[in-house]
């Protein structure tokens, strides 16, 4: 019992101290401590640093110490067009309330406004990015959140543009409530596990609103991912968890609502595609589970090449399409079943809700587009809907086990 005692009485002696020694400096232009470096460079654990409103230029600004970083009113640390702005290597630190702007370009270095190296439970919150290269970095961290920070760039081409959110090989991180735009990718993750991506809104980006490859055991959440060059990418990874997210009018020759490249054992569901090029392209993809999505009003509802096995899709709707399916082969090792397809023209004698004869999503015009892509020019004509309806009477190009068995007589409730 004494021994339990003096433990705990030493525990509390301890946060007593901490408390007691954590301290408060304050920086601006009218106080002792002008810079931010300064205030850093003399801070211990455990202090806060409140920095005033105004404009500080002081690019590469270096923490390494546990502190709160806190901005009032949205002080201005400006990069000059040279530095980085914010290197930080260490463990519970908080970057809050800043508006960093103007970091310095390089081929050779990634330069960005907050830059997250080798860390533990850092926490960039608040934060106004404005002409970064990259805006938010994290490296070989764990446990770190970017939550509620609005990062935008003016990016005119890929190489010429770095990501909002970069994140390389790390665990555990929390991205919530961010807004990013004309970056190269709005969130670029590259081995990064056990992350939750969550209510985070991607547009207009010079390549994809989400890119991440070689990234396991994650969660993408109430996203909205619109008007991106390319989309969105989804490579080389397995265990992905993607709910009710919202890909949105992301056209051109290129475009995906979202690309699945080499993806097992996943689940997608709740999620909107809305004006889309192909809202759901998937190459060499295994073991996914793609229920209660609606694909509305794209140019391809899904694309599945030949290379795709054992993926279940049931309970989608599928409103608006110029194609609903789309296929490289005749080989069909998918499922769909129980799903809502306008086009569908069958029966239900027995008022049960579900047809009663199979449907065929897979029309003759899209397999000769995918083999020849000039052939959309004859896109509503009268010879294209003449060969729709020859092969539904006569099946021949289109690949007759690729049908939904139970189609749904009216759309579901999503």
């Amino acid at each position: 019992m004494r021994g339990i005692c003096k433990i705990v009485g030493s525990f509390l002696f301890l946060l007593t101290t901490l408390f007691v020694n954590a301290r408060t400096i304050n920086v601006g232009k009218s106080r002792a401590l002008k810079s931010i470096q300064s205030a850093v460079n003399i801070s211990e654990n455990g202090d806060t640093i409140l920095v005033d409103p105004g404009l500080y230029k002081e690019g590469g600004i270096i923490i390494q110490k546990s502190i709160v970083l806190k901005g009032i009113n949205y002080p201005v640390i400006d990069g000059e067009l040279k530095h980085e702005i914010l290197f930080i290597k260490g463990k519970n630190i908080i970057i809050d309330g800043f508006r960093l702007q103007n970091t310095g370009r390089s081929e050779l270095k990634e330069i960005g406004a907050i830059m997250i190296y080798d860390s533990y439970q850092i926490s960039a919150i608040n934060n106004i990015v404005d002409n970064a290269n990259f805006g938010i970095t994290l490296q070989n961290s764990k446990k770190c959140t970017v939550k509620n920070n609005s990062i935008t760039a003016y990016g005119k081409s890929e190489v010429q543009s770095g990501n909002g959110i970069h994140c390389w090989k790390s665990d555990s991180l929390l991205i919530i409530g961010n807004k990013i735009a004309g970056h190269r990718d709005g969130i670029y993750f590259e081995f990064v596990t056990n992350s939750l991506v969550w209510r985070n809104i991607s547009r207009k980006n010079v390549r994809y609103g989400i890119h991440f490859m070689f990234s396991n055991h994650d969660t993408y959440i109430g996203n909205i991912f619109e008007e991106n060059e390319s989309g969105v990418a989804v490579m080389y990874t397995k265990f992905i968890y993607m709910y009710n997210n919202y890909f949105l009018n992301n056209w051109g020759g290129a475009a995906y609502g979202i690309l699945l490249k080499d993806i097992t054992d996943s689940e997608i569901s709740g999620n909107v595609f809305t004006r889309n090029t192909s809202a759901l392209h998937m190459e060499a993809c295994s073991r996914i589970n793609l229920y209660k999505n609606s694909f509305t009003n794209n140019g391809f509802a899904i694309k599945i090449q030949a290379s795709c096995d054992n993926n279940d899709f049931t309970q989608n709707n599928f409103k608006g399409n110029t194609f609903d399916i789309g296929t490289n082969g005749s080989l069909v090792l998918n499922t769909f079943n129980g799903n809502y397809w306008d086009k569908y023209e069958g029966y239900d004698l027995n008022h049960d809700n579900v047809g009663d004869v199979p449907y065929h999503p897979v029309s003759m015009y899209s397999m000769i587009i995918e083999s020849n892509p000039a052939a959309l020019m004859l896109f509503r004509s009268l010879i294209v809907s003449l060969l729709d309806k020859s092969e539904k009477l006569l099946p021949g190009i289109t690949p007759e086990n690729l049908k939904d068995e139970r189609p749904l007589m009216r759309p579901l409730r999503l």
